[in-house]
């Protein structure tokens, strides 16, 4: 389950005002508990959301952020240096291809030059095209096709041409 799937979960839970919901998808067990008006939480605090996933064989493990399983974080290389960061100028979702099957605007080994397109990103309808504003190689994409991205993220990793 991915972190878009479990959000639609979570706001249909929200709009139909189901207070605990669990499901069972192969060794993913996710347990979604809210807290409001009624329950234990009477005390005039906020709503909140506790979801819990773990491996359905295994203990369960506790509350965790929404939408981020707990799981011990993948050990990243320290990033390269003189790398150049492309990074998002605005919230919404990333597309790597101008429409669906078609090849994606660049890869990584891809040359690139000032003011070429390397991906859009879509808010409210609209689909802004990100141009690469420096000359260089790709050497990283940092998003993937179809993920909501922040504003400032870093979709691109460049290295300059000397």
């Amino acid at each position: 389950m991915n972190q878009k799937e479990l959000k639609e979960l979570i706001e249909f839970l929200i709009e139909k005002d189901i207070a605990e919901f669990e499901l069972e998808r192969g060794d993913v067990k996710v347990r979604i508990r809210r807290g409001g008006e009624h329950g234990p939480h009477e005390h005039g605090e906020p709503r909140f959301f506790s979801v819990a996933a773990a491996p359905a064989a295994g203990p369960e493990v506790g509350a965790a952020p929404i939408g981020f399983p707990q799981t011990a974080p993948a050990a990243e290389p320290p990033p390269e240096e003189g790398l150049h960061m492309v990074k998002s100028p605005i919230v919404g979702t990333f597309y790597e291809a101008p429409s669906p099957g078609a090849p994606p605007f660049v890869k990584a080994g891809d040359s690139v030059e000032i003011g070429q397109v390397l991906c859009i990103v879509e808010a409210m309808k609209l689909l802004n095209e990100i141009e690469s504003d420096v000359a260089g190689e790709i050497v990283k994409k940092l998003a993937t096709n179809g993920q909501p991205i922040e504003y400032g993220q870093e979709l691109f990793a460049i290295r300059p041409r000397k």
